[in-house]
């Protein structure tokens, strides 16, 4: 093998298998068709589920010094100011980062990038296209061409396809892509600009047929602006930014006035999902597997979550340490995900860009009431922040996910993401499993036997445990075995040891036990 994954495709998803698979000792050839890292981008969001992954590769400080919190974000209906949504700590006690940051797409390949470069070594090979597949039942053959026109073959166990909603990956194996592409245009632009805008917070205007975002970005009065052309711009390839300006003035305000434009671009807008994320060898993940409308801020967040689940389980396979049957589990739980956000982004974009008279009203005189209250309910609240922020993901019909007999309703289940319980959170290493033994005696290394694979932890059941414990509705006693991911795999309530070695061997499917080195066993 040249490499034991080539990864196609240097963009977020790229980026984060890239690294996900270094940290755990599976070295990946990344290659991009592209000349270098995107200058412009169009996704600015980074939920609190990224945030959570960042902290655990050491970059969340960097991404908040680098991006901005999303304080507010402010609706505008018909140039007038209708409502102010808080969004600063909006999921408190949910996350440890209960906020939105705005960090583009751009500056989020930056952290990875030089991450993947200092800490391990591995540099992108730019102008470097797949053009050709073969996959044979123990590796794949990929047929490079660089810039100059020369071609060469690579031999890997596993390539992933995280080149984009035009993916080569996805097209040479034959999988379809079907969907179809909004009627609407669209319009990016990083711009110098002042007027009604909230400083620092996102401006929603809302009006009869569409809408207007203003994301701030770092620096005085810059703002990215998102919008919908006008009709009669739509058929034109060659619309201007100042083409656009007076219909951005006639909605926000004669006070808004732009100083400067530094890029400005048109797009159209998809909703498709991939037949399937993988063929034998080969995976696909983020736009390469599904695009959809930008409702929400998910797609970036999705394709790097596709990331972190595959990587995790392609890097136990390739060492040998899991059968490849547990590679199946990959599209078992990120197609349902895929499906129901491309159904719901859907529905909602459907809702603010449509064009009937009902919609127009809906937008302009009924919304920012309905999302001014939503905010002041704090169940709806922590809903949406449940929803948005992606910790709500869970795979409950996964065939990773067991819930023994007894675990109460309310208590975190098999499939859900761990709740971050404070002092915990902290010691959980996404480097392996961990196994949380609340309020009973912990095993020993010897009786579990599955060596450097399992991190135990005792969770005694002292007052200070317990009232942490009671606000995530968990009571002793209890034992969670949660996945490299944060995701709760096996949970119980006496501790049973057999039961985690059958979960280890039949699910997990390890193929052998390994003694690198003794359990490291913390006491919180």
């Amino acid at each position: 093998m040249d490499t034991a994954v080539l990864i196609v495709g240097a963009g977020p998803t790229g980026l984060m298998l890239a690294n996900q698979l270094a940290r755990r000792g599976v070295r990946a050839m990344i290659i991009d068709r592209h000349s270098g890292p995107a200058q412009q981008t169009r996704a600015m969001a980074v939920q609190a589920r990224t945030l959570e992954i960042y902290a655990r590769m050491g970059l969340v400080e960097r991404a908040i010094a680098l991006g901005a919190r999303a304080e507010a974000a402010n609706m505008w209906t018909n140039g007038r100011w209708g409502a102010r949504l808080p969004l600063g700590d909006i999921g408190k006690s949910m996350s440890p980062f209960p906020f939105v940051l705005m960090l583009g797409q751009d500056d989020n390949e930056k952290i990875m990038g030089e991450k993947l470069r200092a800490d391990f070594g591995i540099a992108v090979q730019w102008n470097t296209e797949l053009t050709a597949l073969e996959q044979r039942s123990d590796e794949v053959v990929a047929t490079l061409k660089q810039a100059d026109g020369t071609a060469h073959t690579v031999r890997a166990a596993w390539v992933a396809g995280c080149d984009g909603s035009r993916s080569a990956v996805r097209e040479l194996n034959g999988i379809t892509f079907p969907g179809a592409p909004y009627e609407h245009v669209f319009f990016v632009a990083d711009t110098v600009a002042t007027g009604s805008m909230k400083p620092g917070e996102l401006n929603v205007y809302l009006w009869q047929d569409g809408f207007h975002l203003f994301f701030p970005m770092r620096g005085k009065d810059r703002w990215r602006v998102i919008g919908i052309l006008p009709k009669e711009l739509r058929a034109r390839d060659d619309v201007t930014f100042d083409e656009v300006v007076p219909g951005l003035r006639h909605e926000a305000g004669s006070t808004l006035a732009f100083q400067e434009c530094s890029w400005f671009s048109t797009y159209r807008i998809y909703h498709r999902a991939a037949e399937r994320f993988r063929d034998r060898r080969c995976f696909l993940l983020g736009d390469a597997a599904h695009i959809h409308s930008p409702m929400g801020a998910q797609g970036m967040n999705t394709g790097l979550q596709d990331a972190y689940n595959l990587a995790w389980k392609l890097a136990l396979v390739a060492k040998g340490r899991a059968d490849a049957a547990l590679l199946d589990s990959y599209e078992e739980e990120r197609m349902p995900v895929a499906e129901r956000l491309l159904r719901t982004t859907d529905r909602a974009f459907q809702l603010v860009v449509s064009e009937s008279w009902l919609a127009g009203l809906f937008r302009t005189r009924i919304m920012a009431r309905v999302a001014a209250r939503v905010m002041t309910v704090r169940r709806l609240r922590e809903l949406v922040f449940r929803t948005i922020s992606q910790i709500g993901i869970r795979y409950p019909d996964s065939r990773l996910s067991q819930t023994l007999a007894g675990v109460p309703k309310e208590a975190p289940a098999a499939g859900e993401r761990f709740p971050p319980v404070p002092g915990l959170f902290e010691q959980l290493d996404d480097m392996r499993f961990n196994l949380l033994v609340i309020g009973q005696p912990a095993p020993t290394a010897q009786v579990l036997g599955l060596g450097d694979l399992v991190r135990v932890h005792a969770v005694p059941d002292d007052p200070a445990n317990a009232a942490e414990l009671a606000r995530v509705h968990i009571s002793a006693p209890a034992f969670y075995l949660l996945r490299p991911d944060g995701h709760v795999g096996l949970a119980g309530t006496r501790f049973d040891a057999e039961a985690v070695k059958r979960y280890m061997a039949e699910r997990v499917k390890l193929v052998r036990e390994t003694q690198n080195r003794a359990q490291a066993v913390s006491t919180l």
